[in-house]
């Protein structure tokens, strides 16, 4: 020992007593390392998955947009200088994208329609970048020629179906027929257009401008789609052609995409999406740090003697927690390197999974910023949880050698571990709000998880004191469970800590999810219109209504001019400026729906100001949406202006509106005086609300009569609408609750660790109990019944905290109302008490296979 001692060695006294302990192998560590890895893995792959996500966007941005800039306006097309000046800088090819009713060309019962997201292009030029597939193969030069005097058209697959067609066959657009000259299989700037609600049909600006479909205020985005000529072309670049053309032409009312924004909504989804995923995963983590402090505390308890006798033989009590440390340290590391390689892993094992069928180019290189940002959240989180159970090991006694093994006396650490376990959660939140897309919601987060985890703990101790307190039961075995609960050791924290933070999650998921379903399935329908029309023709509206009222006399129309406009300046400010909340900045992006009207609209109410006069003809108003008004910062009599049609427009807030946005009826975030508008082109969009229950027939019927009169009129089925919003849902939805899984996987792995730290305790006790006389049985029901109240309890707490979360959530974000999903709740229960008494009979089943003779002799 001495020539040992005298050793020289590089490494401190702790690291080496701490590596020499773990020469002796890792017992007990096995839910430890695995709940680090877990966590780790879930925020390393969701974060290089979806890192990988955006940069193939941006590195296929050229493809997604099919240009390097694209130059867009609503309802007019750009004006010819402008047009003029994109051709002095590189190819310019003209497209136009709107949503149109196409049909069958036959006549009464056998007309067919469906709603189709039109594209027409210059069929030369397009597409400018990328590659369209066709079947049979074709150029779209040779597919949309005429022939035999019929424009030809590319339409998806689904269409053919819908309409009972096939290549070859022809369709009317508008009031032009078309001959299908092919299937789209890839449309190489497909995603850069967003979400749509039908098949897509491809045709050439001829045919498009000879269909009849554009009219004054028509709903068509025209797109001038910019190819400087080379694929390295610089960014610099590219935005100096863009900053050239808007300093040139400010009036334009142009919007510019570019390669590197080709989808900024689809980026930003997925980022959203993304941080959502982490959030979970760093839930799953913050579940496995109870796993860490248990596993901690249990290695603490067994090395009491060792720890007494390093003690004994002169050793400080920071050089016991320092080696201690170092063992944990190592063991963190190992569980973070496990999960940083799977993280690394899953985008590479989806790619080859599922490559085929995910529409977005993914990067499949590792990403060292997001395994970096996983790896420290995993060291954080197993310090902070390590920190107190270890901070105890510092004041463990010599005497220890010579007190009972039951001794369950609890002390504080001294304030400098516990200044060391708010310093790294400290960091731990900093680190979660520095990486967040949305600070506030990680800020939430954050103090949701301290708050329902001090909650957890107060009902822990809740459950021991009402157990100390409840009467003596006459059956045994009721007795010995209650005294179970809180008796010293008492597995009653571990198990509510262990599961209470994942149910929470569970039902949170659970009843958000039954939530929104229930306001599709139900609510939604039951007071929703049944059908939008959009485009009809100002000089056509009292046909329109005319008609309508024949065909559909047991229903009620609602129709109102509407335009396109986007917001320039906020209360004298421009929107570049304006930092609003998530929930309502999308209102700041794009192109919004607005109106002008002389009364108050259905379904709103007037809050604050007055709404102006019928007959009002003095300097423009608006009346703005409350809840975004005071997002804004906006009050009564502040500026608001819009760019319609190129033109920018400044009118006076005149009041405020509560907007009921639940019914689906038609509802503008502003609305302006009639005179504001008074000459420009515009076309008006209506809801039909029939006052019985429309059967599919009477609605098919309806709609095949519509497209047939009004050719030009778009016709949104809400059912058709309401069904693939409920497809995009349930997608949706599955994908959050298999992440969710990854929460309660952490949980099980958890509470089974609690257990087993548990079971020298479970079999100190059967020993006991087994020597003075209890059968098997008897033990058995009796921890049976003891694991049973804690799996209920901690399921009542997770549930009612659960719903707490999901009524916020679907109230106050969502803004729909909350429907509590009795199935869910039941379910969750079961679980959680299946979950306990399972594990929980398993350890104790081996703890009753123990001789008696070998725990007694060393007791």
């Amino acid at each position: 020992m001495s020539n040992f001692v005298a050793r020289p060695s590089r490494f401190p006294t702790a690291i080496r007593l701490g590596l020499r302990d773990l020469r002796g192998g890792i017992r007990g560590f096995g839910t430890f390392i695995a709940c680090i890895a877990l966590g780790v893995a879930a925020i390393a792959g969701v974060g290089s998955f979806a890192r990988g996500l955006v940069e193939g966007l941006e590195r296929e941005g050229r493809v997604i947009l099919g240009a390097d800039a694209s130059f867009q306006l609503l309802h007019t097309e750009l004006p010819a200088a402008v047009v003029a000046a994109l051709g002095e800088r590189g190819t310019v090819a003209t497209m136009a994208t709107t949503r149109a009713m196409a049909r069958t060309t036959a006549t009464g019962d056998a007309t067919k329609s469906s709603l189709v997201e039109l594209k027409a292009v210059d069929p030369g030029l397009y597409p400018l970048v990328g590659r369209l597939e066709t079947e049979p193969a074709t150029t779209a030069a040779a597919a949309l020629a005429p022939r035999d005097g019929l424009p030809g058209a590319l339409v998806e697959a689904a269409l053919l179906a819908r309409l009972d067609l096939k290549v070859g066959d022809s369709l009317i657009l508008g009031d032009r027929p078309l001959r299908i000259a092919g299937v789209i299989r890839s449309e190489p700037d497909r995603l850069a257009g967003g979400l749509g609600f039908g098949p897509r049909l491809i045709l050439s600006l001829d045919a498009f401008r000879a269909s009849g479909l554009i009219q004054p205020g028509s709903l068509i985005r025209w797109m001038y789609q910019l190819d400087l000529g080379s694929s390295q072309t610089s960014e610099a670049d590219i935005r100096r052609v863009v900053a050239d053309m808007r300093s040139r032409f400010p009036d334009a009312g142009f919007e510019v995409r570019t390669r590197m924004n080709a989808s900024p909504q689809l980026a930003s989804q997925i980022e959203r999406f993304s941080q959502f995923l982490t959030l979970v995963g760093l839930t799953a983590l913050l579940v496995g740090g109870v796993g860490v402090a248990n596993a901690v505390a249990s290695l603490v308890d067994r090395k009491r003697d060792d720890i007494a006798t390093l003690k004994a033989l002169g050793a400080t009590g920071g050089l016991v927690f320092a080696a201690t440390l170092t063992q944990v340290g190592l063991l963190a590391l190992v569980g973070t390197a496990i999960g940083l390689a799977a993280g690394a892993a899953l985008p590479s094992l989806v790619v080859g999974a599922f490559g085929s069928v995910i529409p977005i180019p993914v990067s499949t290189t590792v990403q060292p910023l997001e395994l970096a940002t996983a790896a420290a959240y995993g060291l954080l989180v197993a310090l902070a949880f390590a920190l107190w159970p270890l901070g105890r090991a510092h004041d463990i006694p010599v005497s220890a050698l010579f007190r009972d093994t039951v001794d369950g006396t609890r002390r504080w650490p001294r304030p400098r571990y516990l200044a060391l376990v708010a310093g790294t959660l400290a960091v731990l939140v900093g680190l979660s709000v520095a990486t967040s897309f949305n600070p506030r919601l990680a800020m939430g987060f954050m103090a949701g998880a301290a708050g329902i985890f001090v909650t957890l703990r107060l009902v822990a101790a809740g459950i021991m004191a009402i157990a100390a307190r409840m009467p003596r039961a006459r059956n045994t075995s009721l007795r010995l469970a209650v005294a179970n609960l809180h008796r010293p050791g008492a597995l009653t924290p571990s198990v509510v800590l262990s599961l209470g933070l994942g149910l929470t999650l569970l039902a949170v998921i659970a009843l958000v999810d039954a939530s929104f379903r229930r306001q599709i399935e139900d609510a939604l329908p039951a007071r929703a219109p049944s059908f939008f029309f959009v485009d009809i023709v100002n000089a056509e509206a009292p046909r329109f209504d005319a008609f309508i009222a024949e065909k559909a006399p047991d229903a009620e129309l609602n129709r109102v001019p509407m335009l396109r406009g986007r917001f320039v300046r906020l209360g004298g400010r421009p929107v570049e400026e304006i930092r609003a909340r998530d929930d309502i900045a999308w209102a700041l992006r794009g192109d919004r729906g607005i109106t002008y009207a002389a009364s108050v609209p259905q379904n709103s109410r007037v809050v604050e100001g007055s709404w102006w006069p019928a007959d009002y003809n003095g300097p423009p108003l608006v009346s703005f949406d409350e809840r975004m008004g005071q997002g804004f910062g906006l009050k009564i009599g502040d500026e608001v202006t819009v760019n319609v049609l190129g033109r920018n427009i400044t009118a006076r807030i005149a009041n405020f509106r509560n907007i009921q946005w639940d019914n689906l009826g038609i509802n503008f975030i502003v609305v302006f005086s009639p005179n504001t508008f008074r000459g420009a082109p515009h076309a008006h969009l209506a809801t039909l609300t029939y006052r019985h229950a429309a059967t599919a027939a009477e609605e098919i019927a309806l709609l095949q009569q519509v497209a047939s009169a009004f050719p030009a009129v778009t016709t949104v089925r809400v059912k058709d609408a309401l069904e693939a919003v409920g497809q995009l849902a349930t997608q949706i939805g599955t994908g959050i609750r298999g992440a969710s899984i990854v929460t309660l996987v952490a949980a099980i792995l958890v509470l089974a660790g609690a257990l087993a730290a548990g079971h020298r305790a479970r079999v100190y006790d059967a020993v006991i109990l087994k020597t003075l006389g209890a059968p098997r049985a008897m033990l058995i029901r009796t921890y049976a019944t003891e694991y049973a109240l804690l799996g209920t309890v901690t399921a009542l707490f997770g549930l009612a905290a659960g719903s707490v979360t999901a009524w916020v959530i679907t109230t106050r974000v969502m803004n729909i109302p909350f429907a509590f999903a009795p199935l869910e709740a039941a379910l969750i229960i079961l679980l959680a008490i299946l979950l306990t008494v399972g594990f929980g009979l398993v350890g104790t089943w081996r703890a009753l296979g123990e001789k008696p003779a070998p725990v007694l002799r060393n007791m």
